[in-house]
């Protein structure tokens, strides 16, 4: 599989390939942070490009061994998911509302195990997209100094998708902060099925703690 195939795969692990399926609510794995795209963008800025292909690379290098076990793949993609992704950032931002109501400690536990499920759910599964491509259309920057890199991806049957990474500046670097998939950011949805957990039960976060915890359990099994 080439780099931009390797790309997509990257991304179908956390959830964008599965755009127009039906993704039981909790078990998606999506981390996107939604935000409106500027109105207006700026200049082309192809090293937010390269980022994205590097991370590729670096997947490639990584997790495409299918002899390395199970636990050391897992090892190897939390190193590149948080290498790659602002994911405290992400995290606080699917809590939504909640995280100003949480404690300190539902805080503190609520991000590792919003970590864990993404990596523990989505590690090994990097074989189911072998087929996908994705094609860079485009990079442009915001006025707020942020990132957006336009792709394509390509499937072996069945339409492309239009998928955008939006990215921020980190040191000398980037972070991906943002996916949005045919201009719908996916976090919504998962921010939406937080809360409905949390409100059943009682308003709280102990409740959706319960059940991120069950998930990392039957999934790291």
């Amino acid at each position: 599989m080439n780099r931009r195939g390797i790309a997509a795969a990257l991304a179908a692990a956390i959830g964008l390939a599965a755009v127009g399926a039906s993704v039981p609510a909790m078990s998606s794995g999506v981390i996107e942070l939604a935000q409106a795209r500027p109105a207006s963008l700026g200049a082309p800025i192809p090293e937010a490009g390269e980022f994205i292909l590097t991370l590729a690379d670096k997947a490639i290098a990584g997790l495409t061994d299918f002899n390395v076990p199970v636990s050391e793949r897992s090892t190897r993609f939390r190193v590149l998911l948080n290498e790659g992704f602002d994911v405290p950032h992400i995290g606080r931002f699917v809590l939504g509302r909640f995280w100003r109501t949480a404690s300190e400690a539902e805080r503190a536990e609520y991000l590792n195990l919003f970590e864990d499920f993404i990596v523990h759910s989505y590690a090994t599964r990097f074989r189911e997209y072998a087929g996908d491509n994705l094609k860079i259309m485009g990079t442009r920057t915001a006025s707020d100094g942020e990132a957006y890199v336009l792709t394509d991806l390509l499937r072996p049957s069945g339409p492309s998708v239009r998928v955008e990474w939006r990215l921020r500046r980190d040191g000398s670097g980037f972070k991906i902060v943002d996916v949005l998939v045919e201009s719908v950011s996916m976090s919504i949805t998962q921010r939406d099925d937080f809360s409905a957990t949390i409100q059943r039960s009682g308003g709280r976060v102990e409740g959706l703690l319960a059940v991120l915890r069950d998930k990392v359990r039957t999934t790291a099994n």
